[in-house]
């Protein structure tokens, strides 16, 4: 019998649309969470976040109105299985079954290895890679029930680098880069996509301090450090990591699976440049 290969014919862009679709992004009230649950939603899919911080879920809240998006906002801690189940049936109950999830918040703790406290450590990794874990599990059986389903995981330069100062960040973002593809490997046969993004060094307020003109008129150490490490000699912004999200998130990439894509301007591919 011959092979049956799909017509090219029957391809639209309507694959990258992701119109009645439920996406739920962890850590979305801010920054690269919500530039990425934005980019869902202009692409039609039903916004639900959440935030430990119940001022900032509020904030969130009125942030995603201002750019015309009713997103629902929860309150709840993703370290905590219990918290978790409840705010997978809360999105269920309020949009519908989850088609997306985007594990993206996390935090970093900036402390030399020697310096940093084993309670520091695993706190760390619990919100940067044990979470992952325990969201993605929350929402499998639904995408399996389903068929079909996308988990996007926020991974890091740091995933595939070290650098000081930054050991539990590095050792939790390279654990959930091989999350990333032991998901793909043990749920690909149900139509599960999961992938990561790796976003590079992102223009945020968080990062702001890094590039303020220093008080002779001069770029911040860091800021020129970066700059002349990446090719596309800039930071990036969150707005460059939308059009990635919404690919991952949509049909146009159900044969992709266990892939992280890094948007860092090309600096992981990128040496230097040699010395004069």
């Amino acid at each position: 019998m011959a092979e049956q290969y799909a017509d090219p014919s029957t391809f639209s862009m309507d694959s990258f649309r992701l119109d009645g679709k439920v996406a739920l992004v962890t850590g979305a009230s801010y920054g690269i969470g919500f530039a990425i649950a934005t980019a869902l939603a202009k692409a039609g899919a039903k916004i639900a976040f959440n935030d430990l911080n119940p001022e900032k879920n509020e904030m969130g809240v009125k942030a995603y109105a201002n750019e015309g998006i009713d997103a629902r906002g929860y309150v709840a801690d993703v370290t905590k299985i219990d918290q978790v189940e409840q705010l997978v049936k809360s999105v269920e109950r309020d949009l519908g079954p989850i088609d997306i999830l985007v594990n993206n918040a996390g935090i970093i703790k900036r402390i030399p290895m020697l310096d940093m406290s084993a309670e520091d450590f695993r706190a760390v990794v619990d919100v940067d890679l044990n979470a992952p874990f325990i969201v993605s599990k929350a929402v499998l059986p639904g995408m399996i029930e389903k068929g079909h389903g996308k988990i996007i995981n926020i991974c890091s330069m740091m995933s595939e680098l070290g650098r000081e100062t930054v050991s539990a960040y590095a050792a939790a973002k390279g654990g959930l880069k091989m999350l990333t593809k032991n998901i793909c490997s043990e749920f690909g046969e149900h139509n599960i996509q999961c992938n990561a993004i790796g976003p590079g060094y992102i223009a945020t307020p968080q990062t702001a301090p890094l590039r303020e003109t220093q008080p002779d008129g001069s770029r911040h150490p860091f800021d020129q450090f970066i700059c002349a490490k990446t090719p596309a000699a800039r930071w990036g912004t969150p707005v460059d990591l939308m059009g990635t999200a919404v690919f991952l998130a949509s049909d146009a990439s159900n044969f992709v699976n266990g892939q992280v894509v890094y948007v860092d301007g090309g600096i992981l591919a990128y040496l230097g440049k040699q010395p004069a």
